[in-house]
């Protein structure tokens, strides 16, 4: 099968894996269509099955091309493994490093992490992209980013945790809030009677909530639902309610606002944790592995608030 696979050709069927046209494709290949559709037609004689059927505007892969795709991923990963080897032996500093994380990391990535990391590291690139904690994973587990930092990840094979810590969910309130004065770990009945905010659904700390409600029997008042971590900060802030987050999400900003971060009661919200993230069986470049040792020092060097206020 190797000497049948053309290597421009498995790359122009992977960029129409990716974009889900050849049109797509084309336009990032800075092709004519036409003979992207050639190389595709000519892939699948080699192959001897079909490799995409239409649907709609698009393609979308037969298993046969699932299969192709899996089978080239892996080849890429045995050259890339050589390579990263290689480089290693070289003691290279160059490289490209895709992240994805959620905003509540951000900040304390260019706080603790990325300086230190581009002193030693000056040659190597970063892609940072934001996204919710299912998109994280499933990301990882595409080979679409090297690492991902996340709240609470589903258990899943495919992922390897390289560094993990508790990070329970609070109710964060501004100071002058009725809450504060219960002077307790608070119920989600406590809760109840107040407007609150809350991540949208795909993040870890809103599924966390969701479980949290049932097992109290309580249905909480969210006037705001956000991708947000800040936003949620500001609602607080601003004096409107309650918002449920882990206090890794804190930013600078906020840490000048008259903020109380209350304990909450139930286990289940008690019980998250944040994680560093890769694909498990991944070969991990030289350059990615120092980077993961700055983001576990970095984290490690943070620890969850002691006491009830936001400093």
């Amino acid at each position: 099968m190797d000497e049948k696979l053309d290597a421009r050709r498995t790359h122009y069927f992977m960029q129409v894996m990716s974009r889900g046209s050849v049109r797509g494709a084309a336009e990032v290949l800075d092709m004519d269509p036409s003979a992207v559709s050639r190389a595709i037609a000519a892939l699948e004689r080699d192959c001897g099955i079909a490799l995409f059927e239409r649907r709609g505007r698009g393609v979308v892969p037969t298993d046969a091309g699932h299969i192709l795709a899996r089978y080239i991923k892996r080849q890429q990963d045995i050259q890339e493994s050589f390579f990263s080897e290689i480089d290693s032996l070289r003691k290279a500093e160059r490289g490209h490093i895709d992240l994805v994380l959620g905003e509540g990391f951000v900040e304390l990535m260019f706080e603790r992490v990325l300086p230190g990391y581009w002193r030693s590291h000056p040659e190597v690139t970063l892609d940072i992209d934001v996204a919710r904690t299912s998109e994280i994973v499933q990301r990882i587990v595409d080979d679409r980013a090297y690492i991902g930092l996340v709240f609470q990840p589903p258990n899943d094979a495919r992922l390897r945790t390289h560094y993990s810590r508790p990070e329970p969910i609070r109710a964060i309130v501004r100071e002058d809030h009725p809450l504060t004065q219960l002077r307790r770990p608070l119920l989600l009945t406590d809760l109840a009677d107040y407007p609150g905010a809350s991540m949208q659904e795909g993040f870890g700390v809103r599924q966390h909530i969701q479980a949290a409600e049932i097992s109290e029997q309580v249905r909480l008042r969210n006037v705001l639902t956000t991708s947000s971590f800040k936003a949620l900060w500001q609602f607080a802030a601003a004096g409107i309610g309650y918002a449920l987050t882990p206090p890794i999400a804190v930013t600078a900003d906020m840490r000048t606002q008259r903020l109380a971060s209350l304990p909450l009661a139930n286990p289940i919200l008690n019980q998250g944790s944040l994680h560093v993230l890769s694909r498990a069986g991944r070969h991990v470049s030289p350059a990615a592995r120092e980077l993961l040792d700055h983001i576990v020092r970095g984290i490690g060097a943070t620890a969850a608030p002691a006491t009830d206020t936001v400093e």
